[in-house]
């Protein structure tokens, strides 16, 4: 079984965060979403996955190309680097890994981690995961007939059909006969919205016989701008809760931590409240502050600050100042 994961886009909805890394390169609890998502994945299946494929923009550089490998290697699976050079769609991203196309296939896009309890079943010919959601016109949707079996695909419904949102996670039991489909979309020009769509290789798929039936997970974690990767980092951190999380080398005087907090190693914290649901970067100083449901990344110093909700990046300097005051009876500041 190979895992192909398209991730070829910078994100620029989280910009300013992505201006230097790509959003799958972003930590959630402590790792990049895309380990989080590897992880998950590997997780989901019996059987033994022998490659990973890491869909990428060649411009990422070889650092990002290195912690790639290496998180392939860190789950003992044989990692390998693809370039989409064009941004032409999800069926031509897919189709960039090549000969990897060649056996059991799951495809996981690198913007979205998910919660299961139950394990793939590889015997099944195709498995499109969805989770039900409050408003389906902002998704990809399908339909289903009375045995289960996915009879529709439909992006983006201004009326209602279904509330079973595609999560942009896929199994394929024949790998060759996807990258057949693909191809056939690349070879005649096949586009929608100007792009090669992975849906129109589905769709080619069923009307051919190949039955797509539905994988509903338990949660549904996005990642796509500030509010939402905050959110999952919080909700992540909650399916941590009672694990290990603080490094024994983290540096504390006179400060609390209210758990579930990711503390890594070589921080120092001076007169704070950290938590809870916050991450911390290496090598990170906090003092005189306040942090809770927070991404704070590696190599940064805070001083003096309330933080909340928010995302910090790396190598950042942030310091406030106490103030001196004198306030008289029946005054208001906000």
């Amino acid at each position: 079984m190979n895992i192909i994961i398209p991730m070829a886009g910078w994100g620029t909805r989280l910009r300013p965060h992505t201006l230097t890394i790509p959003k799958p390169m972003l930590p959630v609890a402590g790792k990049p979403i895309v380990q989080r998502l590897v992880e998950d994945l590997i997780k989901s299946v019996s059987e033994k996955v022998e490659n990973i494929v890491f869909i990428i923009r060649e411009d990422f550089g070889k650092a990002i190309e290195t912690q790639l490998l290496e998180i392939a290697k860190q789950n003992n699976v044989a990692g390998h680097i693809r370039y989409q050079a064009e941004p032409l769609g999800t069926a031509h991203a897919i189709l960039c890994a090549g000969d990897f196309l060649n056996t059991k296939i799951i495809v996981g896009f690198a913007d979205t981690l998910f919660k299961m309890d139950f394990k793939i079943d590889s015997n099944k010919e195709g498995i499109i995961f969805v989770q039900k959601v409050a408003d389906p016109s902002a998704f990809g949707v399908v339909k289903l007939d009375a045995q289960g079996i996915i009879t529709d695909f439909i992006e983006k419904p201004k009326e209602f059909v279904s509330d079973l949102a595609i999560i942009g996670i896929y199994y394929f039991r024949d790998g060759k006969r996807l990258h057949d489909e693909l191809q056939y979309l690349i070879d005649n020009d096949l586009k929608e919205k100007g792009e090669y769509q992975l849906t129109n290789a589905m769709e080619n798929m069923k009307q051919k016989g190949l039955k797509f039936e539905k994988g509903e997970v338990v949660d549904w974690l996005d990642c796509g701008n500030k509010n939402a990767t905050v959110a999952t980092n919080q909700t992540y951190l909650s399916y941590l809760k009672g694990t290990d999380l603080i490094h024994k080398s983290t540096k504390l005087t006179n400060s609390t931590i209210i758990e579930p907090c990711f503390i890594d190693e070589s921080v120092v914290l001076v007169n704070v409240v950290v938590g809870p649901y916050v991450s911390i970067g290496k090598n990170t100083t906090i003092e005189n502050s306040i942090v809770s449901n927070s991404i704070i990344q590696s190599n940064t110093t805070i001083k003096n600050k309330l933080i909340a909700q928010s995302m910090v990046g790396n190598n950042v300097r942030l310091v406030g100042k106490f103030e001196d005051l004198s306030i008289g009876d029946f005054t208001t500041t906000e």
